[in-house]
């Protein structure tokens, strides 16, 4: 049934998405500060990236809402409180918002888009329930070793790259040191990991 879009429960939910969206990406910068202060600069890359994404997320919600300009919707909503000192735990958390973006929350969004006859909305919907997916199986690995005080090691021979210089280090640890740049150990990453190199 098509459905006029200023009276549809679309426009509240890209609203409630673009809300959710904008929070994660601040959840994720301040997680980010936080990794930087422990030395964990992989971390702070890692949200950092992540933060960037949700706020492409959250762009692409607000320029369906174009219609609205100038008007306020008002919306109801729960959003997370995310505060922990442990690197793990704030993985941890995170992973369980995407996972729930995923599985929950942006699958019956497309599904009401869809009901109501916005096919692009809900085509968005379901495309960045995927890539919200992603974000939680890269934060659950992360929290797995973070857990497993693994971030810096593997069981066996493995590539790791210094996100400072690209120094790549074939060793079961990252070394304490880049032998090149002499940044701190907290600047290596799996090279499996590395965005760019997939």
């Amino acid at each position: 049934m098509a459905v006029n879009f200023k009276n549809s429960e679309t426009k509240d939910n890209l609203m409630r998405a673009f809300a959710g969206e904008s929070q994660a990406r601040n959840r994720y910068i301040f997680a980010a500060e936080q990794a930087k202060e422990q030395k964990l600069q992989v971390l702070e890359r890692i949200f950092r990236y992540t933060a960037d994404q949700e706020q492409e997320h959250a762009k692409v919600f607000y320029d369906f809402l174009k219609e609205m300009a100038g008007e306020t919707i008002h919306i109801d909503g729960g959003y997370p409180v995310d505060i922990d000192q442990s690197m793990a735990g704030l993985l941890r958390m995170a992973e369980h918002n995407e996972l729930e973006e995923y599985n929950v929350v942006y699958k019956a969004f497309g599904d009401k888009a869809k009901e109501e006859g916005f096919t692009a909305v809900a085509y968005s919907f379901y495309q960045i329930a995927e890539i919200e997916k992603s974000h939680a199986e890269r934060f659950g690995r992360y929290a797995q070793w973070a857990e497993a005080d693994r971030l810096f090691s593997a069981e066996g021979e493995t590539y790791w790259m210094c996100l400072n210089c690209g120094h790549i280090h074939k060793a079961p640890a990252a070394p304490g040191k880049c032998p090149v740049c002499q940044h701190d150990q907290g600047y290596f990453v799996r090279l499996e990991e590395a965005p760019w190199t997939k």
